[in-house]
């Protein structure tokens, strides 16, 4: 079974990027989860990436996933009407080096 990601876009509101950043640090690996990411992008921009052992185990844990993103969305800056505070991909990896 291939390894599985997500990526995550967002960009926070200047007045609660500590806040923000906070929230990250506590945030716990999930059951099949490999490793997670944040990276800074731009002064306010991150991408948070996670490798997953599997499709499957990404799927599980995504209620968990939106209920900590609902904890942290009033410190998002909208992307647009269309994709709200995140701009959220994944898929399988294709290439690991």
């Amino acid at each position: 079974m291939a390894k599985f990601m997500n990526v995550v876009r967002t960009t926070v509101k200047a007045e609660c990027h500590d806040e923000f950043l906070e929230h990250h640090s506590k945030f716990s690996k999930y059951d099949g989860q490999l490793s997670q990411f944040l990276i800074q992008t731009g002064d306010y921009s991150y991408c948070f990436v996670a490798i997953w052992e599997s499709e499957g185990d990404l799927i599980k844990a995504r209620p968990v996933m939106i209920e900590f993103l609902n904890s942290i969305r009033h410190m998002m800056e909208e992307i647009s009407p269309e994709l709200g505070v995140t701009d959220p991909v994944s898929g399988p990896v294709v290439f690991e080096r």
